[in-house]
């Protein structure tokens, strides 16, 4: 008779939505515990991961022994932590793109972070997080404390799309295991495109999923600009000026901004502004209208049957996709570490 299957345990450190949870299921991992303090966020991630142990709750105010002790587990017996700590202070767009700092409380989560590390001794550790933080002081005194913990690891800024993700999203990754190294996964050699991601889905209006089904709100004069956008991957520096927003005249940047997706290539980056074609180049590639929660979360990486509830508001559903980890990116180099682990 076969021994019992060892199970392979993370926790989910600022977890939103469960964007991670789901890359590290899909990998291999069992993930017990989860915390975040965004109560849409967590009812989000209850409705899909029930039978995880979710705190709702400032993780400054979690002990990590307490955490511990609550899933049954003894300092140096998890397997793995991961987390992306908010990083909304490390942003290209808040630093000017390196040229100032930007002194943001949430930044400092990155030690309660590595308080979790210290506490717990997980055998190996995934944290991701925004390019900006490579630049961070923090994070080279953070890279410091791990290696004298004993952790032997390494980041890579890597781009999302060359791991099964539809849209273009540059991330930092760090990756590490206790005395030993972790390898980060190799791309892959071919990328996902905006229609294999979401050309399938039913009409708008007709599919019986809230997530889809939102309607939008435009006044007549962006609905006639809208019509005019050329189909898959066309942008308003098509359109003869006459046709085009004042704002839009005055302004040689931003040139995405009001433009379609193209079909046979990959998304922008999804952001928490994906509902709206004045943020970005989020226009249905032939509709007249911008991609619906549900595309933009299928463009995330999400699962099509993945729960969105209290689905009114699209500027909060748009929030958490948009903060989301990317599942099949966390999925790639998770199963990096779970080679190294077995």
């Amino acid at each position: 008779m076969g021994g019992k299957t060892k199970q392979f345990l993370a926790i989910d450190l600022f977890c939103g939505c469960g964007g991670l949870t789901v890359g590290l299921n899909k990998a291999g991992f069992k993930v017990v515990g989860a915390i975040d303090n965004e109560k849409l966020a967590i009812e989000t991630y209850k409705a899909n991961h029930p039978k995880v142990k979710l705190y709702f709750e400032d993780i400054t105010k979690i002990s990590p022994h307490t955490l511990l002790k609550d899933l049954g587990l003894k300092k140096g017996s998890l397997d793995l932590i991961a987390g992306c700590p908010p990083c909304q202070g490390f942003s290209a767009i808040r630093t000017l793109n390196g040229a100032r700092v930007v002194d943001d409380p949430r930044n400092n989560l990155l030690w309660t972070f590595f308080a979790f590390i210290d506490a717990c001794l997980p055998r190996a550790v995934m944290l991701e997080n925004v390019p900006g933080l490579s630049k961070d002081i923090r994070f080279r005194k953070f890279l410091t404390r791990m290696e004298k913990l004993g952790y032997r690891g390494d980041f890579r800024i890597l781009n999302a799309a060359e791991y099964g993700v539809p849209q273009r999203r540059k991330r930092l990754i760090y990756l590490a295991g206790r005395e030993t190294e972790i390898p980060f996964a190799k791309p892959y050699k071919k990328r996902p495109s905006v229609w294999q991601a979401i050309g399938g889905l039913p009409p708008v209006g007709m599919s019986g999923d809230g997530l889809h089904d939102l309607p939008e709100k435009r006044t007549p004069k962006v609905m006639k600009i809208i019509k005019k956008i050329p189909k898959d991957g066309g942008s308003r520096t098509a359109l003869p000026e006459e046709n085009q927003l004042e704002c839009h005249k005055r302004c040689n940047g931003f040139r995405d901004v009001y433009g379609r997706m193209s079909w046979n290539d990959i998304a922008p980056t999804i952001t928490s502004g994906c509902f709206n074609p004045s943020k970005g180049r989020f226009l249905h590639p032939e509709e007249n209208r911008a991609i619906t929660m549900r595309e933009a979360s299928l463009l995330q990486g999400f699962p099509k049957k993945y729960k969105f509830p209290n689905v009114r508001s699209k500027t909060s559903i748009a929030l958490m996709i948009g903060n989301a980890l990317p599942p099949p990116f966390i999925k790639a180099h998770a199963k990096e570490i779970l080679k190294i682990l077995k």
